[in-house]
């Protein structure tokens, strides 16, 4: 299953309701569904939208739940290079959610930035961001 890939934004939702409602009803979970469930059960602010099966209309959480696993693919790749490392700095200081959360500011206003402007995103950029965290 793939999460970005060539797919709506209705489809990426229902992915993670899906996974949801597997996870809660004890079903088997493919391993990208297990990441998303596990990502759910950090944020029980998002459980109650997710079991009332949100809507399009509704949930900026959808977007909150894909900078994370967008992160995590970042921190898994160490890209950029050093992001795992800060990572792991930041943690020091706090939790390793709350550093995602850090760095998933960053994040989330490069990829508005490269929207905005119509760019592609700019690694060094973003890294120079990162680094002043």
């Amino acid at each position: 299953m793939s999460l970005f890939v060539d797919q709506s934004r209705d489809a990426l939702r229902a992915a993670w309701r899906t996974a949801w409602q597997r996870a809660t009803q004890g079903q088997p979970l493919e391993p990208l569904q297990a990441q998303m469930a596990a990502l759910i059960d950090a944020h029980p602010e998002y459980h109650p939208q997710l079991a009332a099966g949100a809507s399009e209309t509704e949930g900026d959480f959808y977007l909150h739940l894909g900078l994370h696993m967008a992160l995590r693919e970042q921190l898994g790749t160490d890209r950029p290079v050093g992001i795992r490392a800060l990572h792991q700095r930041l943690t020091r200081r706090g939790t390793a959610h709350e550093a995602e959360h850090r760095l998933m500011e960053v994040l989330g206003e490069m990829l508005w930035q490269a929207q905005r402007t119509g760019h592609p995103p700019d690694e060094r950029s973003y890294w120079e961001a990162l680094q002043r965290l």
